[in-house]
């Protein structure tokens, strides 16, 4: 069974082999020298030629629709309360002031201040 290339493929075929023949690139085919003086020695004619031969080593991949069904949910947001969530904000702010006092980036009368600062909301 052969594949046939849809235009655009043999477009992009031919304009690949074509720029690699004007670099010079050895020929796949033998071409006489009348055949090629025929074709005026055109890259995208001489490209063409071997496409039509079968001779150019190329494939191409195309990509296929996959049949799995893959379902898009919806994300669940967790509902909270005004005061779960300050609730939170507190045990957050702790965790940072402990974080720093281990560190050291925070002297001991300024977590003083910090921790009295959170009492108080």
């Amino acid at each position: 069974m052969k594949t046939q290339f849809s235009k655009y493929e043999t477009a992009r075929i031919i304009g690949a082999r074509a720029l690699q023949i004007a670099m010079d690139a050895p020929l796949l085919i033998k071409i006489s020298d009348a055949e090629l003086k025929d074709m005026r020695y055109d890259s995208i004619k001489i490209a063409e030629k071997e496409l039509a031969s079968g001779a150019l080593p190329i494939s191409i991949h195309r990509p296929l629709p996959q049949r799995k069904k893959d379902k898009l949910t919806a994300v669940k947001e967790e509902k909270y309360s005004d005061e779960e969530l300050a609730a939170k904000e507190q045990e957050v702010e702790k965790e940072i002031a402990e974080a720093a006092e281990e560190l050291g980036l925070v002297e001991e009368d300024e977590s003083e201040v910090a921790a009295n600062s959170t009492e108080e909301i």
